[in-house]
C-alpha cells in the first residue's frame, strides 16, 4: 500500500530554519514526481515546490522562490523541503504528495501524506 509520511515540522521563528522529511513506501519512488504543498487555516492548499523524478527539474511557489529547496534521495525514498528564513505567512499544515508523471506539475497528484505542522511566530 503506497504510503508517504512526513516529518520534521515544528514550532520556529521569523528567520529560523526547518528542514521537512517525507518518506515513502509501497511505490516505485523514482517513477513520481514529488512536491510540497500546504494549507493554511481558512485557506485552500497550495503547491509549494516540485521536483522531477531524478531531481534535475524543480518548480517552486513565488511566495517561497529563494527561500525554500526541495530535493530528494532515490535511494532513500524520501523527498526534503529545506525552510530558510520562514515568516510568520508560511504558517502551514505542510503535506508531500506524489504523481506518476514525467514533467513537474502543480495539480493532479495522486497519493498524499497526512501533514506536518510548521508554525512560524514573528
Amino acid at each position: 500500500q503506497e504510503q508517504l509520511v512526513e516529518s520534521g515540522g515544528g514550532l520556529a521563528q521569523a528567520g529560523d530554519s526547518l528542514r521537512l522529511s517525507c518518506q515513502a513506501s509501497g511505490l516505485s519512488f523514482s517513477s513520481y514526481v514529488m512536491a510540497w504543498f500546504r494549507q493554511a487555516p481558512g485557506k485552500e492548499r497550495e503547491f509549494v515546490a516540485g521536483i522531477s523524478r531524478r531531481g534535475a527539474n524543480t518548480d517552486y511557489a513565488d511566495s517561497v522562490k529563494g527561500r525554500f529547496t526541495i530535493s530528494r534521495d532515490n535511494a532513500k525514498n524520501t523527498v526534503f523541503l529545506q525552510l530558510n528564513s520562514l515568516k510568520p505567512e508560511d504558517t502551514a499544515i505542510y503535506y508531500c504528495a506524489a504523481v506518476n508523471t514525467i514533467k513537474v506539475v502543480q495539480t493532479g497528484y495522486h497519493y498524499w501524506g497526512q501533514g506536518t505542522q510548521v508554525t512560524v511566530s514573528s
